[in-house]
């Protein structure tokens, strides 16, 4: 192997607990990671250094290597580079000597794969050593005397020139790293010899070290992803919110009527005709769930108290894995399945905390076109 990706993930951080199975863009933290490196076109493995269980099993199903990493190096002071050599190794024990390697964080869920392409040729070919991600800034940077008085650190501030007369500072983002793995070895540390900066957008430099931080990616995770084609095996929609607009008519006796869209209806059949396993799974225990479900044709499970029991009870039975799944919801019940399954869609105008734990946000609101949204986005990939 020429390049290897090394991404260190360890089960215990304080932090954000679980931090790097927490998702954004309805995607766990790792998955991206390993996604980001599977996506550089100079990179030959990926392989994931972890001591965790769910960790190890959420990258390997995304495609990684996975190596067991340590206790002793996996506590709260072992260092990543430490995680990194144990990594080499572990794969040199197997008769794989990687010529670069580039070390990944999975605390940066925005990883540019073009950078780490640029990373690699720079340390291939570039005449530098080791490399790393970092954004231009123009800001002006303080530090606090012991005495509590401020003083200038990259400029004088009695002499501020204009943006345009300044030559910018590099700040590092701590997505990658990229180094030469011979040296590395001597080193023992991830910048030596001449090192190159690769500049990436100030955009993608979020990282994750508290829950703000982590609220603040899931927000930007739509503006700022790239669109995916959806690849799966089977779709799972709630019903209430998304197959109706979330309203109901009440007449004098107390009945409930609801407003569905033909258009959805097409959907399903559209994605019935494909071969694709369509499921509604709902809370609600009312007779027109059952009606909807037979006029489409599609199986019905209603009056469910655990979505999320239910659906993997289901998907076992039809041997499907959830990560093959796409889930429609719209409501914080509908979060627990979200996280279950491998897509996790939302209608326009979902709750707050469903869109931003979805991996999706379609562009139409329950009732309106959204079911059909979602099959037209499938059927096309």
């Amino acid at each position: 192997m020429s390049v290897v990706a090394v991404i260190p993930a360890r089960g215990g951080s304080k932090g954000v607990p679980r931090k790097n199975v927490r998702r954004v863009g309805g995607v766990p933290l790792i998955v991206r990671a390993v996604r980001a490196a599977q996506a550089a076109t100079r990179v030959d493995l990926v392989v994931v250094s972890t001591d965790d269980p769910e960790i190890a099993e959420a990258a390997a199903a995304a495609g990684a290597r996975i190596v067991a990493r340590p206790v002793e190096l996996a506590g709260d002071t072992a260092s990543s580079e430490s995680a990194v050599l144990h990594a080499l190794d572990a794969l040199e024990r197997d008769g794989i000597r990687p010529g670069t390697v580039v070390f990944l964080q999975a605390t940066s869920p925005f990883i540019p794969s073009d950078g780490i392409d640029r990373a690699v040729d720079a340390v291939q070919s570039g005449g530098y050593d080791s490399a790393f991600s970092a954004y231009a800034t123009y800001g002006f940077l303080w530090e606090r005397a012991p005495d509590g008085a401020a003083h200038g650190v990259n400029h004088d501030p009695a002499h501020r020139p204009r943006r345009q007369d300044r030559t910018p500072h590099h700040l590092e983002t701590g997505a990658f790293y990229a180094f030469g793995a011979a040296g590395f070895r001597a080193a023992r540390h991830r910048f030596f010899g001449r090192t190159a900066i690769i500049e990436v957008p100030e955009a993608s430099a979020i990282e994750i070290d508290d829950t703000e931080q982590l609220a603040v990616a899931a927000a930007i995770a739509a503006l700022l992803d790239a669109p995916e084609a959806i690849d799966v095996d089977a779709v799972v929609t709630d019903f209430d919110g998304v197959h109706t607009d979330d309203t109901a008519w009440v007449d004098a006796h107390g009945g409930e009527h609801v407003r569905v869209s033909r258009s959805d209806g097409m959907g399903v059949a559209l994605l019935r005709r494909a071969g694709i396993p369509v499921l509604i799974l709902s809370t609600e225990t009312h007779p027109v769930v059952r009606a909807r479900g037979e006029k489409l044709r599609v199986p019905v499970l209603h009056g469910v108290a655990d979505k999320a029991a239910a659906l993997a009870a289901w998907a076992a039975e039809n041997e499907i894995a959830p990560a093959r799944i796409a889930y429609l919801g719209n409501d914080v019940n509908d979060l627990a399945v979200m996280a279950l399954v491998g897509w996790p869609v939302a209608v326009a105008d979902a709750h707050p905390e469903v869109r931003a734990a979805a991996r999706l946000v379609l562009h139409r609101t329950g009732g309106q076109g959204a079911v059909r949204e979602l099959a037209e986005r499938l059927l096309r990939a």
